[in-house]
């Protein structure tokens, strides 16, 4: 183990030369050594603030200690303090390369809690946004992994196609990184018209630049040298420390959360679970190219099995938002009633013809759209008592736990409720946390080249390591 006084020793350097020690007894007169170095917190192989101190023997790894404090963002400290429904920007920042998924289960959990139901239609939105998040998830791992192996044109193609799935998310939910789409009870809005020739247009472009990238990389001598027996984790020890995701299932076991607990339409749905064999680096890039491929066939079912949406609108029923504001606030509301809010991209497919289909019949938990809210004094007040601190919505007294397939693994939700406008506690399950405890033992005995490979394979996310 690693002493403490080594470990407490904070350099400042990426590749800092700590103190010096003998370890064991010289064979034949000659004395052997180990020495100390950081990795990190500040290095561009460490996907964010993360330290490593390493004992070495030359180039090899005789022992490790992982530091992960350097990025506290006190999730669920900022969640007991914010009403339920501001918690859900905060989710965007737990994995900022896929919030999508993380919003889903955020709101699963309090839905439980409340016995809310999603509308058919705003299920299939919520699997469709979550599978295209998964799929900008892995390829930010493998294109960012093998660009630091040299592969840079790798790098390239996947953040094309990743740009491709943003433009899309965009499109659905007005922003591309901090979505904060879903809400307690459905989603925001419905899909734009002509979202789906959108993504599948993506796919096309997508599952051409896979095709190149596996001409690159799969059989490439220099790439299966640094991958191939590196950073090998059996599944026994991934299931005593508690690792799930791409990382559990390169060892061969079949679990995904989406499969074992499926939720929304995952039960309807026609994909398989890609598993390896040998736990390496190798086997985990494997699986993650052939989980973007899955994540598309599940999108492209849900595209076509989602019930119909609401119709378009004829331009006479239409009034433009702002002009449908200060209508309301004279109090000529009468004629606002059976009118339609022509509002911005952003708050597209959250009117009233849309509603019913995304977002659960619970008055005390939904907004009421633009035009109730204009259009009636029920809808302003309603707004108002679910908008205000020290009020909105009240889940009852008790507790539950929603879990969804995130990028890395099985994000989970454990929430208790006393009543209030806020939650008692919230305990997050983040998946790159399990998988940090036993990055230990898949570096020691390795060298320090492998080190490069295995925590690219870790997919670390900063913001998931909050403890």
């Amino acid at each position: 183990m690693i002493p403490q006084e080594i470990r407490d020793t904070q350099n400042q350097g990426d590749f800092s030369l700590g103190k010096k020690q003998v370890v064991i007894a010289p064979a034949q007169g000659r004395e052997h050594r180990s020495y100390y170095l950081n990795m990190g917190p500040q290095h561009p192989a460490m996907h964010g603030v993360i330290r490593l101190l390493l004992e070495l023997e030359g180039e090899k790894v005789l022992d490790a200690d992982v530091e992960i404090g350097f990025l506290h963002r006190a999730f669920e400290k900022h969640a007991e303090t914010e009403v339920w429904n501001n918690v859900i920007p905060w989710t965007d920042r737990l994995n900022y390369v896929s919030p999508l998924i993380n919003n889903v289960g955020y709101c699963m959990a309090v839905e439980k809690l409340s016995g809310l139901t999603v509308p058919e239609r705003g299920q299939f939105i919520r699997v469709i946004a979550s599978e295209i998040s998964r799929i900008t998830d892995h390829l930010t791992c493998v294109g960012a992994s093998a660009m630091e192996l040299g592969a840079f044109t790798v790098f390239l193609y996947m953040i094309e196609g990743r740009e491709l799935l943003y433009q899309c998310v965009d499109k659905l939910t007005g922003a591309r990184i901090t979505t904060s789409y879903t809400r307690v009870g459905g989603v925001k809005g419905d899909l734009p018209a002509g979202y789906d020739e959108m993504v599948l247009g993506a796919f096309k472009k997508i599952r051409a630049l896979l095709k190149d990238v596996d001409g690159l990389l799969t059989k490439n001598r220099i790439f299966m040298d640094r991958v191939n027996d590196t950073g090998t984790l059996s599944a026994a020890d991934a299931l005593a420390y508690g690792v799930t995701g791409p990382f559990l299932r390169s060892t061969g076991v079949p679990y995904d959360v989406r499969r074992a607990q499926p939720s929304l339409v995952y039960d309807r749905l026609d994909f398989e679970v890609p598993v390896g064999s040998k736990g390496d680096n190798m086997d985990r890039y494997l699986v993650r190219m052939a989980e973007i491929e899955q994540s598309m066939r599940i999108v492209e079912q849900c595209l076509k099995l989602i019930p119909p949406g609401p119709h378009s609108l004829e331009e006479k029923e239409l009034i433009e938002a702002n002009v449908m504001v200060d209508e309301g606030k004279k109090g000529m509301t009468g004629k606002l009633w059976d009118m339609r809010a022509n509002v911005d991209p952003t708050l597209e497919g959250g009117g009233r013809g849309c509603a019913s289909g995304v977002q659960a019949a619970a008055p005390a938990y939904n907004l009421p759209t633009k035009e109730e809210t204009y259009g009636s004094i029920e809808g302003l007040m309603r707004h108002f008592e679910i908008i205000m601190w020290g009020r909105g919505i009240r889940p009852p007294k008790g507790e539950s736990y929603a879990a969804v397939e995130g990028g890395n693994g099985e994000l989970g939700f454990h929430i208790y409720s006393d009543g209030t406008d806020r939650a008692y506690r919230v305990r997050c399950r983040p998946p790159c946390l399990y998988i940090m405890t036993a990055l230990p033992k898949l570096i020691i005995g390795g060298s320090v080249a492998d080190i490069i490979p295995t925590f690219g394979s870790v997919n670390m996310i900063a913001g998931e390591l909050d403890r």
